[in-house]
């Protein structure tokens, strides 16, 4: 069963475990069900794809591999740090993203 995770689509992530410890990107993709999510330049592999109708020539692609989302923390966008997330949950019902660290609002993208 898929967990719910506060990282979406769009996001500002730093990675904070494995090789690519230290850098920040832009969340491609989230995969719920397997907890992983694409940042863009991180975690980078190539492919070599033989000539198809789609692409005659060939040749070798360079793609964003998933990493687990333990791996991962958002950004906080007022003091560009790394920071742990809260939900709360306001009067009228509406759930906004809280920083730990710096108690800011974190909005989500468009």
């Amino acid at each position: 069963m898929a967990k719910k995770h506060r990282i979406v689509k769009g996001d500002r992530v730093k990675v904070i475990r494995g090789n690519y410890r230290d850098l920040e990107g832009t969340v491609l993709e989230v995969l719920r069900d397997k907890q992983r999510v694409r940042v863009e330049g991180v975690n980078m592999r190539k492919r070599h794809t033989r000539p198809s109708q789609q692409d005659p020539d060939g040749g070798i692609i360079s793609f964003e591999a998933p990493i687990h989302m333990s791996n991962v923390m958002l950004l906080d966008p007022a003091t560009e740090e790394a920071s742990r997330v809260r939900i709360q949950v306001e009067e009228d019902g509406v759930k906004e993203r809280i920083a730990v660290k710096s108690g800011n609002p974190i909005p989500k993208p468009q």
